[in-house]
């Protein structure tokens, strides 16, 4: 009988999975809306003492997306003023929907990477993953591979699809 040999592992190929830079935490929408006159109109007063006196607590640890889901229109310090209180439990806040809170979530890991083990090697970029890795982070990813790698694939090693090469 024939030794089976994994040909992927003994080969110079790299994986590059973004699912090992997924950060674990409860995503949280904060709708603005709520502390709004019939969710359109912003009284100052009324907004900042619905602001206080709202239990930010319950945010403890959660990446937390502020947005209005109303077509309001709302002065600049408006989410910021919701930040103001968010900052103090929050792992993070920013202005948007709960799908942006990976992008930037991601967006920062990646700058955060050295890419240099990659330098003149080639590359997958791993396509399945169990958790959510918008399309924004492969792209990210993609532009940093691409300035050290000497080729990039996409997908698994045994159905990669060839994105780049490097021209010699």
């Amino acid at each position: 009988m024939e030794e089976i040999v994994n040909k992927v592992a003994s080969s110079a190929l790299e994986v590059f999975d973004l699912e090992d830079y997924y950060q674990e935490g409860i995503r949280t929408g904060i709708d603005i809306s709520q502390w709004l006159v019939e969710g359109f109109l912003l009284k100052e007063k009324d907004f900042r003492e619905a602001l206080k006196q709202h239990d930010w607590s319950q945010y403890k640890d959660h990446f937390c997306a502020i947005y209005c889901s109303t077509d309001a229109i709302l002065p600049t310090w408006a989410p910021i003023l919701v930040s103001s209180f968010l900052n103090q439990y929050a792992k993070k806040v920013i202005v948007g929907n709960i799908q942006e809170i990976d992008v930037n979530l991601y967006i920062e890991e990646i700058l955060r990477i050295d890419f240099s083990k990659f330098l003149d090697k080639p590359v997958i970029l791993k396509g399945c993953s169990r958790k959510p890795v918008p399309k924004e982070a492969y792209i990210m990813a993609m532009t940093q591979l691409q300035k050290v790698a000497k080729s990039v694939m996409f997908g698994e090693a045994c159905s990669a699809v060839p994105i780049y090469k490097r021209t010699k």
